[in-house]
């Protein structure tokens, strides 16, 4: 996995009071992964705005903002009387993103794909 960030980069930036100690290692991990999810370039020297985002993401990790669990949602429901019948259906909830996810995904914009490929005509 590509180490974007680390320990003490967030405690530089943070400063070293942004989690407890105990929970600094797995923090930085998940925004490890959440950086490599969203990244698909390699850098010879990550960019700041990249290790500013991790730093954002490890300290939302650590307040167990990060991954959390997605509750289902009902998006219908149908009862029948008569020969008992029963229906639901549900879809996978919504999650609403927080401010440091926001804010760390604006950082990240300029290596975010956008699935398009661009055409110079000639």
């Amino acid at each position: 996995m590509t180490e974007y960030i680390t320990i003490a980069q967030v405690d530089g930036l943070l400063g070293s009071d942004w989690t407890t100690e105990d929970k600094k290692a797995r923090a930085v991990l998940m925004a490890n992964v959440w950086l490599a999810e969203r990244l698909s370039v390699t850098f010879a020297t990550v960019p700041d705005q990249v290790v500013q985002a991790g730093a954002e993401i490890a300290q939302l990790a650590a307040s167990g903002g990060l991954y959390s669990a997605q509750e289902r949602e009902v998006t219908s429901t149908s009862v029948t009387a008569g020969p008992v019948q029963s229906s639901k259906t549900f879809k996978e909830g919504g999650k609403a993103i927080s401010a440091a996810e926001s804010f760390a995904l604006a950082l990240l914009r300029p290596w975010l794909g956008t699935n398009q490929i661009k055409m110079i005509r000639g």
